[in-house]
C-alpha cells in the first residue's frame, strides 16, 4: 500500500519541505499517494485565509512568498483532518507547539504510521531532557526518525544545492529509505545515519551557538572571534550530547550535514544569529525582536538556551559548559554581551 504523507506545520521550513515532498510524491506514485496534506495554522493574510491562498495560488504568501508549491500540496487548517489516515507524518512545527498538536492527532493517523521530526529544540521537565522525536514517538505510539542539516529554507525552496541528514533508529533503516525517496532531489541531497538523538541534538543545540555568533557580529568582533565561538560551541554540543544521551555517534557532529555544516550555516545566515546581532545593537529584548524581525516565525535559540541551562543547573553541570552558560546569562540575566568570552 502506498504511503499517505501529511506535513504538520507550514512555516518557512515547512513550506520549503512541502515543495519537495509534493514533487516527489507525484514523482513516485507506486510509493506515495499523490495528495500531500499540509496543516496550516489559519491566519488572515491580505484579507484572506492563508489556507485559501495556498490552495488557490499555491504560494504561502506569509512564510515563503517567493516559491510556488506543487498543486498536489493541499492546505488544511485542522491538524487532525490533515493527518487523517496518514502513514507518514512530517513534523515541522516550532517545538513549543508539539505536545498539544500530538494530542490533537491521536485517533486520526493511519495504521502502521511512522513519523519524522524536523523540530529544532529539546523538551525539559523534572530533571529529564528529551528530543522531540522521542516526544512524538511516545505521544503517538509510532516510530519517529529525525531530519536536520545545513538547510536555510529560502535557499532550499529556490532549488539551490544543499545537503541534509536523516537520523534513524536501529532496525528502522527501511523507514529511513522512504524518507530519502520523499526528500532527495538532485539539489537536495539526503544522507542517513543510525543516530536519531545525535541528529536531533545538533539541530537544537546549534541554535544556542548561533546566538553567541550573533553577539559577536553585534559587537563587531570579526570572523576570528566567531570561528572561536563556533569551535567551542561544537565541542559543547558534542560533549552535552554524549554525556546525557545514549548511543549518540561522535561522527554525527563532524561527518554529516546535521553537525558542523549546519552549525556553520546557522552562525552565518540563520534567524537566531540575526536576532542576537540586533539584541546587541538595539538593546531590545529578544521577544520584541522576534515580533519585529521574524514575520511570525519563532526564535528557538533563546528558548533552547533557557531549557538547557535549567537542565544543567538541576544536574550541577552548568560550569562544565561555559559557552552555553554565558549565552544564557547575556540573553536572560543582563550580563553585558562583551563578556561573552570571559571564562571560556
Amino acid at each position: 500500500m502506498s504511503e499517505r504523507v501529511a506535513i504538520i506545520g507550514s512555516g518557512n521550513w515547512g513550506s520549503a519541505i512541502a515543495k519537495i515532498a509534493g514533487f516527489n510524491a507525484a514523482r513516485y506514485p507506486d510509493i506515495f499517494q499523490r495528495e500531500v496534506r499540509m496543516y496550516v495554522y489559519e491566519e488572515v493574510v491580505e484579507g484572506r485565509k492563508l489556507s485559501e491562498i495556498i490552495n488557490t495560488e499555491h504560494v504561502n504568501k506569509k512564510y515563503l512568498p517567493n516559491a510556488r508549491l506543487p498543486e498536489n500540496v493541499v492546505a488544511v487548517s485542522n491538524p487532525a483532518e490533515a493527518a487523517k489516515d496518514a502513514t507518514l507524518l512530517i513534523f515541522v512545527l516550532p517545538h513549543q507547539f508539539i505536545v498539544n498538536t500530538c494530542k490533537a492527532l491521536k485517533g486520526s493517523i493511519g495504521r502502521n504510521a511512522h513519523a519524522i521530526s524536523m523540530i529544532k529544540g529539546v523538551d525539559v521537565s523534572n530533571r529529564k531532557i528529551s528530543i522531540y522525536a522521542d516526544v512524538i514517538e511516545q505521544s503517538l505510539g509510532i516510530p519517529c526518525a529525525a531530519l536536520s542539516g545545513a538547510n536555510i529554507a529560502n535557499e532550499v525552496a529556490a532549488d539551490k544545492f544543499s545537503e541534509t541528514t536523516v537520523g534513524y533508529r536501529p532496525g528502522q533503516k527501511s523507514f529511513a529509505l522512504l524518507y530519502v525517496m520523499l526528500f532527495d532531489t538532485p539539489n537536495f541531497r539526503v544522507g542517513m545515519i543510525e543516530d536519531v538523538a545525535g541528529v536531533s541534538l545538533c539541530g537544537a543545540l546549534k541554535n544556542i551557538v548561533a546566538i553567541g555568533a550573533g553577539f559577536c557580529d553585534g559587537l563587531g568582533w570579526g570572523d576570528n572571534a566567531k570561528a572561536a565561538i563556533m569551535r567551542i560551541g561544537l565541542m559543547e554540543m558534542k560533549r552535552f550530547s554524549l554525556e546525557f544521551f545514549s548511543n549518540v555517534k561522535p561522527e554525527t557532529f563532524t561527518e554529516t550535514s546535521a553537525g558542523v555544516a549546519d552549525l556553520i550555516t546557522t552562525c552565518f545566515g540563520g534567524r537566531n544569529r540575526r536576532c542576537a546581532e540586533a539584541f546587541v545593537k538595539t538593546g531590545k529584548p529578544f521577544h520584541v525582536l522576534e515580533a519585529e524581525l521574524l514575520n511570525g516565525q519563532k526564535l528557538q535559540g533563546t528558548e533552547t538556551a533557557r531549557e538547557v541551562h535549567g537542565f544543567l543547573k538541576a544536574h550541577g553541570r552548568v560550569n562544565e559548559f561555559p559557552l552555553f552558560k554565558k549565552i544564557y546569562e547575556i540573553a536572560f540575566e543582563g550580563c553585558p554581551p562583551d563578556q561573552l568570552t570571559v571564562g571560556l
